[in-house]
């Protein structure tokens, strides 16, 4: 039977290998790819240079931006050549630089750094997004423009923007050291510096330069002495009708307007707004600290910055029941960030950093979700979310940068770290509480 079998067998099977064999190949259904929409695209946001900023698109006849989930630097290169220049040194989470508002047209982004349109690089698809616009991308370009290229493609939000401020003191500078916490605010204009008209000039105004310089809070200022100073001088505004909430991280991020035309006469009834900043514990000059000292009780430990390279930067530790803990990345935005500067002497927050950016922490993560609204002395008045050990990783710890004040040397950097406040992975900022 075997002798029979084994023939059969391959008789019977032959003809259907054969058959098998001889069919051509099945494909893989492909995707074809839609013809790329016709977009454009702009950079917007504050503070930013002209080849940085937050990334939006023009598409179905509406602007939106981009969800920083799945983001990486070939996303930026693409964007950064759709913007006209050659290509992209770096890009931002978390909103950097402000909340866009409208929709947030791509989500999960992910393209491989060959494609000619960011239409061609994989996402959820247009308009599909579960995104908050605290996640907007954006991206730094290399400041090199692509050959030949038009800007018809590329529109600039926001033309008349605010990015570098000043306080000039009145004061010689020899009779009042570094820092400067008070004097007229001045803001850049082309080469040279203009000032605000004060009318309705309120704390929140004050609040906001105060925390951009580098100050925690701030104070009254002698509005009587200044008015008779400058009474004298002739002024130059460019602003007016600053409405600030007070909550803002940059003078930007108000309402206000600006002058148009000959402004040597503007601001009637008003005069250049002025601010005076209260210092933080470190920058505070010597005699003020020592009394400041004497009068504070012993105080316990609560909130601290580890693994920055520089004073105001860190990874954010808390601590609780005795046991220092981290604070988990989710929702962790510029308000947060600017809550735990402030409470550390420092003004508001540079940069909200997520995924471990100043390196992964140790031991217990206190907190989540943290959605501070502005005005909070401390993290823990904030709404969060207190989370188990499944909720989040250290791999997502939470970092900031601070806006520090300007000190023009390194000696109180110095004189900082000597007392284990400052640089480096071993060294903490602390605070101290009540």
């Amino acid at each position: 039977m075997r002798l029979v079998q084994r023939p059969l067998l391959g008789f019977l099977c032959g003809p259907w290998l054969w058959v098998s064999l001889a069919q051509p190949p099945s494909r893989a259904p492909t995707r074809q790819s839609p013809p790329s929409p016709n977009l454009r695209f702009r950079l917007a946001g504050y503070p930013r240079k002209h080849n940085e900023g937050r990334v939006e698109v023009f598409y179905n006849q509406e602007w939106g931006t981009i969800c920083d989930d799945d983001f990486t630097l070939a996303n930026a290169h693409i964007l950064c050549r759709h913007l006209g220049f050659v290509a992209a040194t770096g890009w931002t989470h978390s909103a950097k630089y402000g909340k866009g508002v409208g929709r947030i047209w791509l989500d999960n982004v992910s393209c491989g750094g060959h494609e000619k349109s960011i239409a061609e690089c994989q996402s959820r698809g247009w308009g599909n997004s579960d995104c908050s616009h605290e996640e907007d991308a954006g991206v730094v370009c290399k400041d090199e423009r692509i050959a030949g290229f038009t800007d018809s493609n590329v529109i600039e939000a926001e033309q008349n923007q605010v990015e570098e401020v000043r306080l000039r003191p009145v004061v010689s500078q020899a009779q009042r050291p570094l820092p400067v916490t008070e004097g007229i605010v001045e803001v850049r204009h082309k080469s040279s510096w203009a000032q605000i008209c004060d009318e309705n000039w309120g704390s929140q105004e004050s609040r906001v330069i105060c925390g951009m310089l580098g100050f925690p809070a701030e104070r009254k200022a002698n509005r009587n002495f200044y008015k008779l100073y400058l009474q004298r001088q002739q002024h130059q505004f460019r602003l007016h009708s600053v409405a600030c909430a007070g909550d803002e991280v940059h003078l930007s991020a108000c309402p206000f307007e600006f002058y148009k035309g000959n402004v040597t006469g503007a601001c009637k009834g008003g005069m250049p707004a002025v601010v005076s900043c209260v210092p933080g514990p470190l920058f505070a000059g010597g005699n003020a600290q020592k009394k400041r000292r004497g009068q504070q009780p012993q105080r316990q430990l609560s909130v601290r910055l580890k693994g920055g390279a520089k004073t105001g930067e860190g990874r954010v530790e808390l601590l609780k029941n005795g046991e220092w803990g981290t604070i988990c990345d989710d929702r962790w935005n510029l308000l947060s960030a600017s809550v735990v500067c402030r409470e550390l002497g420092f003004g508001s927050a540079k940069e909200a950093l997520r995924g471990a950016r100043m390196g992964q922490g140790m031991g217990q993560i206190h907190l989540s979700e943290v959605q501070c609204l502005g005005p909070e002395r401390s993290l823990w008045s904030c709404p969060h979310k207190n989370i188990t050990q499944q909720d989040c990783r250290h791999s997502e710890d939470a970092a900031v940068r601070c806006n520090v004040p300007y000190m023009a040397h390194e000696t109180t950097v110095g004189w900082a770290e000597e007392r284990g406040v400052g640089r480096g992975d071993n060294h903490a900022l602390l605070l101290f509480v009540h």
